[in-house]
C-alpha cells in the first residue's frame, strides 16, 4: 500500500514538472476599433494600428500557463511583485504607451500602468523573465515592431509580374479568415492564430465576426525570435477558414 502510495506521489511529482515547463510564447496583437466598437469605453483617439495585448507563456497544447498567485510551480525563484516591475518600467513608459496603452478607461481616465501590472501578474511573471520585467515588456515591444500585422497582410504581393495584388486593409469588405492566415504565412513563414469578436447584437444583428486580434507564436527562448505555426489558427468568434469576417477601419 506504501509502495503504491509513494509511486502515486512521484508521478504526481513529475506531472507537475511536466506542466510546469511551458513550450512556446503567444503574441498577441489587437485591432482596437474592434475593441472599441462593442460597446466598451475607450481612450478617445483609439490607434489606428495593432497595439499590445501581451506576451503569453503558453504550453503545447495551446493552453496558457496560470498565473504566478494560482500556481507558484510555474518557475523555481520567487518572480519580481508588480510594484517592482512598474518601478523597472518609468525607463520605457513612451514607448509602452504607444505600442502597448490600454484602450479602456475606468471613470473616463486612462490608466495604462494596470494594464501592464495584470499582464505581468498574469502573465510576466512565469515567463523567462521572472527577475526582469523590463527585459519583459522591452523585448515584446521589440517583436512587435518587427512583426507588424499590418505590414504582414497589406504588403503587396504579385500573381505576376502584371497583376499585383493589394493585401488585406481596414474597411467595408469582408475577408475570408483564411486568405488573412496565408497572407501572414506568405510573408512571414508562419501561421498565426486569429481571433474574432463580435458586436453586441443592438450594433449589429447580423452578428458578422471581425478581426480582434493577431496571435503569432515563437519558440520558447531568451528572447523569443523564431516563429512558429501556431497551433490553434482559430479563436474566438471565428469558426472555420471560410469564415467571412470584417476588418472595421478607425472611427472618423
Amino acid at each position: 500500500m506504501n509502495r503504491h502510495l509513494l509511486a502515486v506521489a512521484v508521478l504526481a511529482t513529475l506531472l507537475v514538472s511536466v506542466m510546469s515547463e511551458f513550450d512556446f510564447y503567444k503574441l498577441s496583437l489587437q485591432w482596437p476599433p474592434s475593441v472599441c466598437n462593442t460597446g466598451k469605453r475607450c481612450i478617445p483617439d483609439i490607434p489606428n494600428k495593432f497595439t499590445i495585448h501581451g506576451l503569453w507563456p503558453q504550453y503545447d497544447i495551446d493552453t496558457p500557463v496560470p498565473p504566478y498567485n494560482e500556481d507558484p510551480s510555474c518557475i523555481s525563484i520567487t518572480p519580481k511583485s508588480s510594484e517592482e516591475a512598474m518601478e523597472q518600467l518609468r525607463f520605457i513608459q513612451g514607448e509602452l504607451t504607444e505600442y502597448w496603452p490600454n484602450l479602456l478607461t475606468k471613470n473616463d481616465e486612462r490608466n495604462d500602468q494596470d494594464f501592464w501590472r495584470r499582464e505581468w501578474e498574469k502573465h510576466g511573471m512565469c515567463s523567462n523573465y521572472p527577475h526582469d520585467p523590463f527585459g519583459y515588456f522591452h523585448g515584446t515591444v521589440s517583436l512587435t515592431a518587427e512583426y507588424n500585422p499590418l505590414k504582414a497582410i497589406l504588403i503587396i504581393s504579385f500573381a505576376s509580374l502584371l497583376q499585383p495584388v493589394i493585401g488585406i486593409q481596414p474597411g467595408d469588405e469582408r475577408h475570408k479568415v483564411g486568405t488573412i492566415l496565408e497572407a501572414v504565412k506568405q510573408n512571414l513563414g508562419a501561421y498565426p492564430q486569429i481571433a474574432c469578436n463580435t458586436r453586441p447584437r443592438n450594433r449589429d444583428p447580423r452578428q458578422i465576426p471581425q478581426l480582434w486580434e493577431i496571435r503569432f507564436c515563437f519558440n520558447r527562448a531568451d528572447p523569443p525570435s523564431v516563429l512558429r505555426d501556431c497551433p490553434n489558427k482559430l479563436a474566438g468568434a471565428c469558426s472555420t477558414e471560410t469564415d467571412l469576417i470584417s476588418f472595421p477601419p478607425k472611427p472618423s
